[in-house]
């Protein structure tokens, strides 16, 4: 049945893709914009992706901001569902976390209030593998698996997500009439909506450049953007999904297998492939901030058990290798 759903952060880079499958689902899409001349971006890659005049006459934009109150009353107005996804991303560590976390804990918070105060019962979360993977050292990390926000691999985007979405848990438990799923992607790639992208797809381009010499040893969850967007949409149609958070991740894949997958496919590129010992990455670190993020993940791997979310979709997932490859396709052809 079409249902009328609020997307927040609509010109995001998952969000996108998100309001093309429910356009194309049937349902009508009324997303939220922070700079509301953003709204024809959006529409010109819904319809280069082709979606037609008809299913582009279903969606509508609103101005709203995580940090204002002003709007969520009228944006929420006559809406079935709301799938928030809008959320703060840094570019680099800010130097005081709070102004990280405050803003992705209050804008949810905000969000789920004002959606209780206008009646909708029904809300997705766009959280993240990082308020769910930090801390574990044995096993699958599952959905049962919570951030341990002392673990040394945390920044503050870990505890923003991580915060964000047990505000967001607490909230629900305390309001029994607002039904929240939670789905929890990790780093991710696939084929971008345009070439407004993620920091996640500037790691593949990182590599393509053949910026290092070496890759360093530990492994990432690697999610498909199609995936993502599924697990969405299927939580939107499946009543049943309420209460639950959905890791969308096919596996964590070493990024030494990352590299050589690119480099088999793309053998005239200087892509790395040989595995940079600990000491050097700690070298290049006092140099390169972006290695400074990953220097405590060296070493680190672990695997993950995405049958809950694979039952969800009623299919597996894509694969991390096509993930890597259509990404770096999408890249080399800009």
């Amino acid at each position: 049945m079409p249902q009328s759903v609020l997307v927040t952060g609509a010109s995001g880079f998952i969000a996108k893709r998100i309001v093309f499958d429910l356009l194309a689902a049937g349902h009508s899409v009324r997303g939220s914009l922070r700079t509301p001349s953003r709204a024809d971006e959006v529409r010109a890659a819904l319809s280069a992706h082709g979606l037609d005049a008809e299913a582009l006459a279903r969606l509508s934009f609103v101005a709203l901001d995580l940090n204002a109150d002003t709007g969520w009353a009228e944006a929420l107005q006559g809406v079935d569902a709301l799938i928030h996804t809008a959320s703060p991303f840094p570019l680099a560590q800010p130097k005081d976390p709070e102004t990280l976390i405050r803003p992705a804990v209050d804008g949810t918070l905000r969000a789920l209030t004002a959606a209780t105060a206008s009646g909708v019962g029904r809300v997705i979360l766009t959280s993240s593998m990082e308020a769910v993977m930090h801390g574990k050292t044995t096993g699958a990390i599952t959905e049962a698996d919570w951030t341990d926000l002392t673990a040394p691999t945390v920044s503050a985007y870990t505890q923003s997500k991580t915060l964000a979405e047990r505000a967001a848990w607490d909230y629900a438990g305390s309001h029994p009439g607002l039904h929240l799923t939670a789905i929890n992607p990790g780093v991710v790639l696939g084929t971008p909506m345009d070439g407004h992208t993620a920091s996640s797809i500037g790691v593949v381009g990182r590599f393509l450049r053949g910026k290092d010499p070496m890759v360093p040893d530990f492994s990432l969850p690697v999610t498909d953007i199609a995936d993502v967007s599924a697990a969405h949409l299927a939580a939107l149609e499946q009543p049943a999904s309420a209460g639950n958070r959905y890791i969308v991740a096919d596996r964590f894949m070493p990024v030494p297998e990352l590299t050589r997958t690119l480099k088999a496919a793309y053998p005239d590129r200087r892509i790395p492939t040989m595995t940079a010992p600990k000491p050097v990455v700690r070298l290049l670190s006092l140099f390169d901030p972006e290695i400074r993020l990953i220097l405590p993940w060296i070493g680190w791997h672990a695997t993950v058990d995405p049958a809950r979310v694979r039952a969800l979709l009623g299919r597996p997932l894509t694969p991390a290798r096509d993930s890597v490859l259509a990404t770096a396709a999408f890249l080399t052809a800009a």
